[in-house]
């Protein structure tokens, strides 16, 4: 939750319409500086000089229906903290996508009616 003089302060720099989107998604206005976008459309940013420590850095996911798997291994080590540089400017991050990977994201389907359920005979 932030205070009012800050909730005016990021309308005021970002504008009604990423306002809106903020509060319906995040649910807090933030004010920072476009990263970059992964493959999978996600946008990320970074504040340090405004922000709370540990809340400088957030996902605008592509998806309304998001999910916190949409995030690339490499973004997630940029968003937690475990690294200083984002994927696109560390070189041992920036891997691409590896044979190995699926083309498309597949969700988590824990808790959904098609998750995984076990046979018993």
């Amino acid at each position: 939750m932030s205070t009012i003089l800050r909730t005016l302060r990021n309308l005021r720099r970002i504008g009604i319409r990423d306002y809106l989107h903020q509060m319906q998604y995040i649910g807090d206005t933030k004010a920072g500086t476009y990263v970059a976008s992964d493959r999978y459309g996600n946008k990320y940013y970074e504040n340090l000089a405004e922000e709370l420590p540990l809340r400088t850095r957030w996902v605008d996911y592509k998806d309304k229906e998001f999910s916190p798997c949409q995030i690339e291994p490499g973004w997630h080590a940029w968003m937690s903290y475990m690294v200083d540089k984002p994927p696109t400017e560390d070189a041992l991050l920036r891997t691409g996508q590896r044979m190995w990977e699926l083309p498309d994201h597949r969700p988590n389907l824990t808790a959904s009616r098609a998750a995984f359920k076990t046979y018993s005979t």
